[in-house]
């Protein structure tokens, strides 16, 4: 089995320091209560970021998405993207971290005085933690590809949970990833309400055909700061792009397969419910992992 997050083994990560609100911990102290909330409900927000050369890649991106997540469930962050920031470069500093980084900034509504369900026993303010290791891709994800299969479970409609939301809730993606394993595949390809080719269960996903870059319609999964990334190069460059339904039928049938995500940038797929994707040729997804490059050289020598 491979994963959409598969890192190559570095030691450095088991004596990182880890920023639990304010105070930097070493990784076997670094512990939350059991009344907080992102532990009893998974009442929070989160967001990955990697750092190259000393800067986080497309931060203000991240950040709008962050800050917008928390406003739409009224949690309170408890300080401006500029805290953010300075919290973010305290911990890569403590940890002499500049390059093939990736962080998972985390925000709970924080300790309950009892263990209910309520925002409002939620009282003594956010729990803040960031993590960030020494995190580089496996070279498999660039070459040989992620397995996927069809699952059962789909991404909701907006009414019972926005899939938009980068929360801690993330049990539905847990059981279509289950049920992706249990098919001998690696990741799920998740379908959206209506049957259409949706998401996985960890990453944006996106076809190529008869040159023509394809993905769904966005209101039914995570809009992945990679993703738009991917959809405005193709756009700039002339690579056409649609956000548009498609049917199993498509992706069965596509020239070339691909996932976007902040850690693995752009990983392609192998195999769709056992079906070979294409013949092996890659050329719009090379030229895409050129642009997405050009991309980030360009974002951190801003």
């Amino acid at each position: 089995m491979s994963t959409t997050h598969e890192a190559d083994e570095d030691q450095r990560n088991q004596d990182i320091l880890i920023y639990v609100n304010g105070e930097l911990k070493p990784r076997a102290e670094a512990t939350v209560s059991v009344y907080d909330s992102g532990f009893l409900l998974g009442d929070g927000m989160w967001e990955g970021m990697r750092l190259y050369n000393g800067v986080w890649a497309f931060f203000d991106e991240h950040m709008d998405r962050f800050f917008n997540s928390c406003k739409a469930v009224s949690l309170d962050v408890g300080m401006d993207k500029a805290g953010i920031a300075e919290a973010l470069r305290m911990t890569a500093e403590a940890n002499g971290m500049t390059d093939d980084v990736h962080c998972r900034l985390m925000l709970t509504r924080g300790v309950k005085v009892k263990p209910f369900q309520h925002p409002s026993l939620s009282r003594s303010g956010p729990t803040l933690v960031i993590i960030m290791e020494h995190s580089k891709p496996v070279e498999t994800l660039q070459t040989t590809g992620i397995r996927l299969a069809t699952v059962p479970q789909v991404r909701g409609l907006p009414m019972s949970q926005d899939a938009k939301y980068n929360s801690h809730s993330k049990l539905n993606c847990v059981i279509a990833c289950l049920q992706a394993e249990q098919a001998g595949a690696d990741e799920a390809l998740m379908l959206d309400p209506y049957g259409f080719v949706n998401t996985t269960n960890a990453c944006n996903f996106f076809i190529v055909r008869r040159g023509e870059v394809w993905t769904s319609t966005g209101d039914y999964c995570m809009n992945g700061v990679t993703r738009q990334k991917v959809i405005d190069l193709c756009r700039a460059d002339g690579i056409p792009v649609f956000e548009k339904n498609y049917s199993l039928y498509e992706a069965y049938g596509a020239d070339e397969a691909f996932l976007t995500g902040t850690f693995g940038a752009q990983s392609l797929v192998s195999h769709i419910d056992g079906k070979p994707i294409g013949d092996g040729k890659r050329h719009v997804t090379d030229r895409i992992r050129q642009l997405y490059k050009q991309a980030i050289a360009e974002n951190i020598s801003a």
